[in-house]
């Protein structure tokens, strides 16, 4: 689609943008299914960005404090829980701006090991990576990379100065190249135009393949941020974002994230009809809060939707080409990588 054909669908009519995204919805996806994440902090806080709605940037004073990275057996609890839940998917997000290669990076490697062997899907939200870590990850089962690109290439540099657009887009090229799957969208609500928003989701159409996964937050306030004082977006406005998305990316789960404290179960329903056909569960979202898991199950038996089972879209096994010091490990020079195998 050109930004034109983007834009003249996102001004549609409520109710005929409604009907078309349920159209398309329905001609890719089982309605009647609903893709649930757990997303679990794994180091909170003291991030060096400047990300203007982020509680976790060091250089604001929130209610946030730097803490410990978790170990490995407390996410695994976590992973235990939240797959007793209906979680298909464990997304573990530290704050940090990019990943070094130590000790705390062969944790999460391990981390993503112990999780994947529990028959779940694993996410990673551990900012900047290089190609050869993107390897690393995927080696030890790692499934999906999520790299929000947040707002418009426009729109950007009145949110972040501490990283570019191209920076967003090298990173979600290093995870694709070593065959990981692709989570990447944006908050909607930083006093950003409809043409900002239009431009990002024409971004993400233009990445080849598109990407699998795509969540689409509300910015939640938070007292100490630039952004604190920001009028939050009206439900409406998350509706008609969520339909436009499931229209241009007919093909990709589209995340109902951030937000859904202040939306009504009738407003949730709404974006479900819309092509929404992802959350996440739990009662936090790294720092922010989300409605609890009895909220979301009683408002998922209420509409008939059930959770969906781990690798039911997985993309077929991508062979990567790896150094052999990449991963002195491994004895092959080819590797498919093993949790898209089933």
């Amino acid at each position: 689609m050109t930004k034109q054909e983007i834009e003249e669908i996102y001004h549609l009519p409520l109710i005929t943008l409604l009907h078309r995204a349920s159209e398309v919805h329905r001609k890719h996806h089982n309605p009647e299914e609903l893709q649930i994440s757990t997303l679990v902090s794994i180091k909170t806080g003291g991030c060096p960005e400047d990300c203007a709605y982020c509680p976790q940037a060091a250089r604001y004073h929130t209610k946030v404090n730097a803490a410990d990275m978790l170990t490995v057996e407390e996410v695994k609890q976590a992973a235990i829980q939240a797959k007793e839940s209906g979680s298909s998917r464990v997304c573990m997000g530290a704050a940090w701006r990019n990943v070094r290669n130590n000790k705390d990076f062969d944790r999460v490697l391990e981390m993503v090991k112990t999780v994947n062997r529990m028959d779940m899907e694993v996410c990673c939200t551990l900012g900047m990576i290089t190609e050869n870590q993107a390897k690393r990850l995927a080696a030890a089962g790692l499934y999906a990379y999520n790299h929000n690109l947040d707002t418009s290439e426009e729109y950007y540099g009145e949110i972040i100065s501490t990283r570019g657009y191209e920076d967003r887009l090298k990173t979600i090229d290093n995870a694709r190249n070593a065959g990981i799957t692709i989570c990447s969208g944006g908050i909607i609500g930083m006093g950003e135009t409809a043409e900002d928003r239009i431009g990002m989701l024409y971004t993400l159409s233009l990445l080849n393949p598109k990407p699998e996964s795509v969540p689409i937050n509300a910015l939640v306030p938070v007292e100490g941020t630039p952004l604190a004082e920001q009028k939050r977006v009206s439900s409406w406005e998350m509706i008609r974002m969520i339909a436009t998305t499931r229209i241009v990316l007919p093909k990709t789960q589209v995340r109902l994230s951030a937000g859904r404290t202040e939306m009504s179960d009738e407003a949730q329903a709404l974006c479900f009809l819309a092509g929404a056909n992802s959350i996440f569960s739990g009662d936090k979202l790294l720092t922010t809060p989300n409605p609890e898991r009895s909220a979301d199950q009683a408002l998922m038996d209420i509409l008939g939707l059930k959770p969906k089972k781990p690798f039911a879209s997985a993309p077929q096994p991508v062979e990567v080409d790896l150094d052999p010091k990449d991963l002195p490990e491994e004895k092959q020079i080819k590797w498919s990588r093993p949790n898209l195998v089933r």
